[in-house]
């Protein structure tokens, strides 16, 4: 049994260092997380008087007590629009993830209707459609929880378009054979209407849900009619007038309810194929260390091996092509008894290390063996002697590789993640089924210190143009300059803010993240659906 032997002392003070400095990174993004809850739940004496339940006591009502809930996206829009990051830390105003909803796995889309009353940010718009796109990719129901008072108006140049997209996912999720089912717990106005008109069911709380494209003021004001909100749009008259809505709920709890009964009723597991049982073991190292193993500087190199050790079953890999383009390490595992090639860096990509992976995924590929990429590259190797064995054709057969992988991906951010390095590792640009990040991965054309060098070099070959010398401060100041802008714009937080990832995870939860994950995936290509070519209209 080719099990990884660790090298790493948990008592040893340069562990003790690296843990420390990682465990203060997750407290930062977790206090981040916090504040969204924070600011969401400073709302709840106004959802009282209403009789209303919070946003998340929604979801915790529609999920099955005890299963797992994969958040997606908590700090999307940090310190863009309306967030400052401070004060303000919104999450989107949208919350999303997968469930287990009466024992189907779903996807959940609910509005934060307790953070500017659910108005839709730009980054709350790409957040859904992100949702929706997990949910059509793996064939996983949708449940929404709706109360927005519609695009945020401040910033609705930035929504409309693009907004547009949710409404076709939905048509297309529909004729896909994909239920969506919708509970409306408050007011969806104006193309927020289109969200309970393009679910398959939808039900809405009698005396608090309101649907219509035209408010009483917008109405007045583009007509003359007078009508009030229950008229034009409320629970009742859409369930025995419009036809808009199937079920009436007396409240949040009613509706959730119900929802969870029409998901139940839904043969949706029937048709998956029975599987042999697995049996499997844990990692043989504590998941706990796994927070001193990774330095949070990716100048500093670890052994992608050591990560391997605490996050597979058994411990147990077999490494492929181990003498071959080291660097990159490539071989199989498998977590909670589902069979994966991983693919890992010990530094930069070299001609062989991209050979080998370029091999390696083909491999999986043929078998059928889903891929996890754990990424720490400061991308593919330069010099004259690799230019001239053909980094850039070695490089290309990867990226070929791992465009057309034609087997579930999952992205692990985990270090540095820069250049092409990114892109042959299977960055979100090539479209993984899911990509996380660890709290110190940094994503970036490259490191600071090399973008600095580089401008230093292309400023004093233009100064040399015309025989002069560029001024020291004005150099010093462009360094610094450089190195502030890189240090931000390739920090976890900014990435996972415009939603190049699908989340920041402490790395002690990486091998539940995969667990769950893989399980999404592995249902999802068993899955066979029932489609049509319209999607379902209501009548």
């Amino acid at each position: 049994m080719p099990a990884i032997q660790s090298q790493i002392d948990p008592q040893s003070e340069s562990f003790q260092r690296e843990r420390e400095q990682m465990l203060a990174l997750i407290h930062h993004f977790r206090d981040c997380e916090d504040r969204v809850r924070n600011t969401s739940n400073s709302q709840e004496s106004k959802f009282r008087a209403r009789k209303q339940l919070l946003p998340r006591e929604r979801i915790a009502l529609l999920l099955d007590r005890g299963s797992e809930w994969l958040e997606f996206s908590t700090l999307a829009g940090l310190r863009m629009h309306d967030d400052d990051g401070d004060k303000n830390v919104l999450g989107g105003g949208i919350i999303t993830g997968v469930g287990r909803v009466s024992g189907v796995r779903c996807v959940v889309i609910a509005s934060d209707s307790a953070i500017k009353g659910g108005t839709i940010t730009p980054m709350g718009m790409r957040k859904s459609l992100r949702a929706e796109a997990i949910a059509m990719e793996n064939k996983l129901p949708v449940v929404r929880l709706v109360e927005s008072g519609g695009a945020n108006l401040m910033h609705v140049g930035e929504v409309f378009i693009e907004g547009g997209r949710g409404f076709a996912n939905q048509a297309r999720l529909s004729a896909a054979g994909i239920p969506q089912i919708c509970v409306m717990h408050g007011h969806s106005t104006a193309g927020g209407a289109y969200l309970p008109g393009m679910s398959d069911y939808v039900i809405m709380v009698r005396g608090r849900a309101k649907a219509f494209l035209a408010g009483p003021p917008l109405l007045k004001a583009a007509t003359g009619e007078i009508a009030t909100d229950e008229e034009l749009g409320g629970a009742e008259m859409h369930c025995t007038t419009s036809g808009v809505a199937e079920y009436l709920a007396e409240d949040d709890a009613d509706g959730i309810r119900i929802a969870r009964d029409i998901v139940a009723r839904l043969p949706w597991n029937d048709k998956l194929p029975l599987r042999p049982s697995r049996t499997w073991k844990e990692p043989r190292y504590a998941i706990d260390e796994i927070v001193g193993t990774v330095p949070v500087d990716f100048r500093h190199p670890y052994d992608m091996r050591e990560v391997l050790a605490r996050i597979i079953d058994d411990s147990d890999f077999l490494e492929f092509k181990a003498l071959y383009g080291s660097a990159t390490v490539c071989g199989m595992g498998a977590i909670e008894g589902q069979p994966c090639g991983f693919l890992g860096n010990n530094g930069p990509i070299d001609p062989q290390g991209a050979t080998k992976a370029a091999q390696f995924i083909q491999l999986c590929s043929q078998s059928g063996t889903p891929l996890v990429f754990l990424q720490n590259t400061t991308g593919f190797l330069v010099g004259k002697d690799v230019e001239q064995v053909g980094i850039i054709k070695h490089g290309a057969k990867m990226i070929q590789a791992v465009t057309n992988a034609t087997v579930p991906r999952i992205t692990l951010m985990i270090g540095a993640s820069f250049g092409a390095g990114n892109y042959g590792m299977c960055g979100r640009a090539y479209d993984p089924r899911f990509v996380f990040a660890w709290p110190n991965s940094r994503v970036a054309v490259m490191g600071g210190e090399q973008a600095a060098t580089v401008m230093r070099i292309v400023t004093e070959e233009k100064f040399a143009r015309t025989g002069k010398t560029p001024p020291t401060d004005a150099m010093q100041a462009m360094r610094a300059e450089i190195l502030q802008r890189f240090d931000m714009e390739s920090h976890a937080f900014f990435a996972t803010a415009r939603l190049w990832d699908d989340g920041i995870i402490d790395p002690r939860d990486t091998r539940r993240v995969l667990a769950t994950t893989l399980a999404v995936c592995r249902d999802a290509e068993a899955r066979q659906l029932n489609p049509n070519t319209f999607g379902v209209g209501r009548m």
